[in-house]
């Protein structure tokens, strides 16, 4: 689990996500990406012009799982997504 981003190799533009499964969450991008029907737009218009093989995926920080009870893992991801954005001086450029 950690935090990721999806890179257009061709203009450097990205996308930053956060998921518990983050190989799951590549694959739910891709699949609604080549179904034309992904949430970005902007994401999707590039993606259609360019084409799949020039986007990447890559992990900026991963997140391990603790032996506590009760944990919002999906809340730490985001506080982590934020620290990694803010760390980096970066915002997702798709949005």
């Amino acid at each position: 689990m950690g935090v990721f981003q999806i890179r257009n190799i061709s203009n450097n533009k990205f996308l930053i996500d956060h998921s518990i499964d983050m190989e799951s969450k590549w694959n739910r991008h891709k699949m609604e990406l080549k179904f034309g029907n992904h949430r970005n737009r902007s994401f999707q218009k590039d993606w259609n012009e360019y084409g799949e093989e020039n986007f990447v995926f890559e992990v900026l920080s991963e997140l391990k799982g603790r032996d506590e009870e009760n944990i919002n893992y999906n809340k730490e991801l985001k506080t982590l997504q934020d620290m990694v954005t803010e760390e980096l001086n970066i915002e997702s450029i798709y949005k």
